[in-house]
């Protein structure tokens, strides 16, 4: 350990993702900040992926390796690794996930250098605009997080300390928006966030994961834990409660695309729409609309707000003039 730097503990959560989580825990060791000590959780994983870690720790001291007995889920394997942490700050990285060398270095100089609470990167890997670097109030997050501009409430990609952290554990009940559950309270405990743009993580879109999993119960439970954050917010922390008002509709009006773009009977969908319009009528509100990320954003929520009938042929008839001009463009080229 290198004197007069604290020690950051990574927390890896590791389920069944045997093709990555090595290159996940390379690019950790090769961090380039010195004082790391890297907690990994094996979510009783049926594949090689516990085994290949276990390979991983023998050849690296700082890397310890806990193998939970049987499945216990996202929330529980990082709480366990908080639960373990000695490190002064804490990093989660997803094991099919990565991150530049340099990513925690850079994070923690920016976290002293802003005198901020939270350090965040530019992620590599997903949709969304990025944004130049700047410190924002705990208000001002909110709104970034309703844009989905330039951050996110994912958990990784971010530096924390420890205590705030260890104070604020995951919750097991949400069962696909722990992070937004998660990001939310740690707002509630934040005055600085300080943002750079330089994309350090990288994160890999996989087909089988929960978000891109077809609509169920399991993926509407976001909307109940939204509900009671909003709730939270409106009675408690009022400058957050506009934009979670706004992250609230636009995840209906996701929830509602994707349905339609399933294989769902008729019958189904518009019982699926109902309740997303139900979701956004609880929460609709000008000011948190303002934050839509775009204007047709701005137009879909209207839209499912007044009939899920009209959206649902307006996002039939849009994906079909999408699929046009992409079929043009392809025969062009």
């Amino acid at each position: 350990m290198e004197q007069g730097k604290p020690i950051i503990s990574v927390i890896v959560p590791v389920y069944n993702v045997e093709p990555y989580v090595e290159r996940c825990l390379k690019s950790i060791t090769e961090q380039t900040y010195p004082n790391l000590e890297i907690i990994v959780v094996d979510d009783a994983s049926t594949d090689r992926g516990g085994s290949i870690c276990d390979i991983c720790a023998a050849g690296d001291e700082r890397i310890q390796v806990i193998h939970f007995p049987e499945n216990k889920g996202l929330s529980a394997a990082r709480n366990e690794g908080v639960r373990m942490a000695t490190g002064a700050f804490i990093s989660f990285v997803d094991s099919d996930d990565y991150a530049e060398p340099k990513m925690l270095e850079l994070l923690y100089d920016n976290l002293r250098e802003k005198e901020a609470d939270i350090s965040i990167c530019g992620t590599k890997g997903l949709r969304g605009r990025s944004g130049s670097a700047g410190v924002y109030s705990r208000a001002d997050a909110a709104a970034c997080l309703a844009r989905r501009a330039p951050f996110l409430w994912n958990a990784w990609g971010k530096l924390y300390p420890a205590e705030l952290v260890k104070h604020v554990p995951f919750d097991r009940r949400a069962l696909c928006c722990e992070d937004l559950v998660f990001f939310y309270q740690i707002l509630k405990h934040t005055g600085r966030i300080s943002y750079l743009p330089e994309q350090l993580y990288h994160y890999t879109h996989r087909e089988n994961s929960i978000i891109n999993s077809p609509i169920n119960e399991k993926r509407c439970t976001v909307l109940s834990a939204l509900d009671e954050i909003c709730e939270d917010a409106a009675a408690d922390f009022s400058d957050l409660e506009m934009g979670f008002r706004q992250i609230a509709m636009d995840t209906s009006v996701r929830l509602a695309m994707q349905t339609i773009e399933g294989d769902m009977a008729g019958r189904q969908v518009f019982e699926y729409l109902t309740r997303f319009q139900r979701s956004i009528q609880r929460h609709f509100h000008w000011k948190a609309l303002v934050l839509s990320p775009g204007k047709k954003d701005v137009l879909a929520e209207l839209l499912l707000y007044a009939s899920t009938a009209v959206f649902w042929q307006t996002a039939v008839i849009y994906r079909w003039v999408k699929r046009m001009g992409l079929k043009r463009r392809s025969e062009r080229v």
